[in-house]
């Protein structure tokens, strides 16, 4: 029996090998870059196309799979969320990064997702760890299947984005410190390199902050300025001069020199075992508080995109070989929103806030229960109960929650309530699927709203104002690399899938909570 076993495992082994041999199965990649452009638009990135030279945006069409719309399985993406699911290949249901901060039921209290008072910073006096991650990511899958000699290391400009692709087991997570202009890192992840000391000491952005000019980066000519906009110039000297370089393009030079010092500093990709590198960009508006869009920045923002894709692609070639690298490129699929006057172009619209309505449903289950405070608090459109004072006056919670749906769904301006007994048991719907992927029962509100598009959120604690926008927003993704199919395909098809199809394509198991299928038919 033990024979037969072992001969069927070497008949498996064999004809595996011929098919590497043949090239139906290519080798796996010396190195992944995985590259997430946050707030990267479809829309813009098609429409900016005559900006392009032929080695960035253009080469991907040329040489990739070019999957033209992607979307994510869940609501309310941001750019931690969104990360967190590209690299475990499953929704906050399952990782339990719901968003970049939520409601901490113990303390009441706002946290990050990356806070953990167990470590320290480096160049940085935040605290980090990705111990809300809830499951493994890609990365982390990789180091377990080498015994952890592969190199991971993950660059962003944003602190979330860093430690998310770059999980629980990677050699190194890096942002931008947005006070220091250094690149910061957490004892979680072991010793700061060296490498990454000298570059702070004598190569960071606070080096060169006083000499980065963001100004048109293409003669202005070949611009489209249909209203005859002002040139822009922005320079950064006041004392939020980085957290304001990270909204622009410029971060995203910053991000390809410390790359660049990575590959130099490292053996990322000198050997035939699989390493993997996550990069972000930024393409969001610079002026998103405020929601006054400059047509010409965002043109000069895809134009500075395609010329830092192009010089990473040239980084990564001289020193690993893009025969020997497998590119994977898409969005954070969401949008900041800012103040849309809607009402100046006669679209329907109004005003919502929050703290009132909590206000309004706290006295109605007073008159219905009793006195008490049974609202403990808000957090953007989530609605906390007090489960204790529920319990001690002896109530079904499922009862007070529908009793509160029913009131709050009659407020104006409130598209849909979902209770946590909805999304967490009950009906399906398409729609209801995705409010429940992006739901997490211990970091979640008791009750979740959805206002109408269009209608203003209000926050009269910050002052806060942000238009509701429900509309998908279009991003692609890409897959570039040796023996890659060149296509375009316009069938949807869901972010889930690229941590199971660069598992299969560095031939490790998928993340522990990834469920969805890889994509199969990549290679020649």
């Amino acid at each position: 029996m033990k024979e037969k076993i072992l001969s069927s495992l070497l008949t498996v082994l064999a004809f595996s090998v011929m098919q590497a041999q043949d090239g139906t199965i290519p080798v796996a990649p010396r190195l992944v870059v995985g590259i997430t452009i946050d707030q990267l638009r479809a829309d813009y990135l098609a429409t900016f196309a005559s900006l392009y030279g032929e080695r960035g945006f253009k080469r991907l069409w040329r040489e990739g799979r070019v999957y033209s719309n992607a979307a994510y399985g869940f609501s309310n993406v941001d750019g931690a969320s969104a990360m967190a699911s590209l690299y475990t290949g499953t929704s906050p249901a399952k990782n339990g990064i719901v968003a970049a901060r939520w409601l901490d039921r113990s303390s009441l209290r706002s946290v990050s997702c990356s806070d953990d008072r167990d470590f320290m910073g480096y160049y940085t006096a935040e605290h980090t760890s990705p111990k809300n991650l809830l499951v493994s990511t890609v990365t982390d899958e990789l180091k377990i299947a080498t015994q952890g000699r592969s190199i991971v290391y993950a660059f962003a400009p944003s602190r979330d984005e860093a430690v998310m692709a770059a999980g629980h087991a990677a050699d190194g997570a890096y942002w931008l410190n947005e006070l220091t202009g250094k690149w910061g890192g957490s004892t979680y992840y072991g010793t700061f390199p060296r490498w990454l000391m000298v570059y702070n000491d004598n190569q960071s952005t606070d080096s060169r902050i006083g000499n980065i000019q963001w100004e048109l980066l293409l003669d202005k000519s070949v611009y489209d300025n249909p209203t005859g906009e002002a040139v822009f110039s922005h320079t950064f000297s006041d004392a939020r001069k980085y957290r304001r370089l990270k909204k622009t393009p410029c971060v995203n030079d910053e991000v390809n020199k410390v790359v660049n010092a990575c590959l130099y500093g490292t053996m990322i990709g000198a050997d035939p075992i699989t390493d993997f590198l996550s990069v972000t960009y930024q393409a969001g508006s610079f002026h998103s508080e405020t929601g006054v869009e400059s047509y010409l920045e965002m043109q000069d923002t895809y134009a500075r995109l395609d010329k830092d894709l192009a010089a990473l692609f040239d980084m990564v070639d001289k020193k690993v070989g893009l025969e020997n690298t497998l590119f994977f490129l898409t969005s954070t699929g969401y949008v900041e929103g800012g103040v849309a006057d809607h009402s100046a172009y006669h679209i329907p619209t109004g005003e919502f806030y929050i703290n009132r309505a909590t206000a309004l449903l706290n006295m109605y289950l007073m008159a219905l229960y009793g006195d008490g405070q049974y609202v403990e608090v808000s957090d953007g459109l989530q609605i906390y109960l007090d489960r204790k004072l529920i319990e001690k006056k002896q109530l079904i919670l499922k009862d007070v929650l529908d009793r509160s749906a029913e009131f709050l769904t009659d407020l104006s301006g409130v598209q849909q309530v979902y209770t946590a007994y909805d999304l967490s048991r009950g009906g399906w719907s398409p729609e209801l699927e995705r409010v429940r992927n992006g739901y997490n029962p211990q970091r979640s509100g008791d009750i979740c709203l959805e206002i109408c598009a269009g209608w203003k959120l209000m926050d009269a604690d910050s002052r806060e104002i942000n238009t509701v926008r429900q509309a998908y927003v279009s991003f692609p993704l890409i897959f570039m690399g040796a023996g890659i199919v060149p296509e375009t395909v316009h069938t949807v098809v869901a972010t889930d899938c690229i941590a199971p199809t660069l598992s299969s394509v560095m031939r490790i198991r998928a993340p522990n909570a990834c469920s969805s299928a890889p994509i199969t038919d990549l290679f020649k």
